[in-house]
């Protein structure tokens, strides 16, 4: 996929695309010292990476103004969020040298609103953090960080009752949504279509409570 291709697919602005631009060569130039993409993966960031994060935003209620992105890595799907204009944009990255990238990057492709937060998932204070936010997080995000019902235990603490999860999964989400309903009280339940991959899903959770 061209940058040309993912603006057709996206209607995303020349700006984001400039912002994108800037960040697949940094992933390049990055890539040689750290991990941030499966190596297979590089030649077709575009599609693999860019698109699959960037179509989450069509699931986010359109007054969205607060992500929290949990796991960010080498910034996927929150960076490609931020670079596509969500105003306010919170990435959480243990790993030094990912959050370093991370930074660099939202600096280089001047996203004066990411906040880029350099600990655990499980040592975030939610108070603390949505007085950073000016808010409890409006949407929740995480791609390939955790199995399902693990994955709420980290997200649920840091909710709102009103916040949307969003979490990019492959062919198993089904059964990762059986197993969490083990743990979990999930009153409200999508798994939306892929656009990069026919067996994905994206699940789009709201309501989530510990039974």
């Amino acid at each position: 996929m061209t940058p040309q291709e993912f603006q057709a697919a996206t209607q995303c602005s020349d700006t984001a695309i400039a912002r994108l631009d800037i960040y697949a060569a940094l992933i390049a130039k990055w890539q040689k010292a750290i991990n941030l993409v499966a190596p297979n993966t590089l030649p077709d960031l575009w599609q693999r990476h860019f698109l699959d994060s960037a179509q989450i935003l069509a699931f986010a209620p359109k007054d969205t103004a607060r992500w929290l992105d949990l796991g960010s890595g080498g910034g996927f799907p929150g960076l490609v969020i931020a670079a596509l204009g969500m105003a306010s944009v919170h990435l959480v990255e243990s790993d030094q040298r990912k959050s370093a990238f991370l930074r660099e990057a939202a600096r280089a492709m001047g996203l004066s609103g990411v906040t880029v937060h350099v600990k655990r998932i499980e040592a975030l204070d939610a108070p603390a953090l949505h007085q950073a936010m000016g808010g409890v997080p409006q949407v929740i995000s995480a791609r390939a960080l955790a199995p399902l019902k693990d994955l709420i235990g980290l997200a649920q603490p840091l909710a709102g009752p009103d916040t949307v999860y969003l979490f990019p999964k492959g062919r198993q989400a089904e059964d990762e949504l059986t197993e969490a309903r083990r743990y979990w009280t999930i009153p409200a339940a999508e798994a939306l279509p892929s656009r990069t991959d026919p067996a994905a899903r994206i699940l789009r959770l709201r309501g989530l409570e510990p039974k």
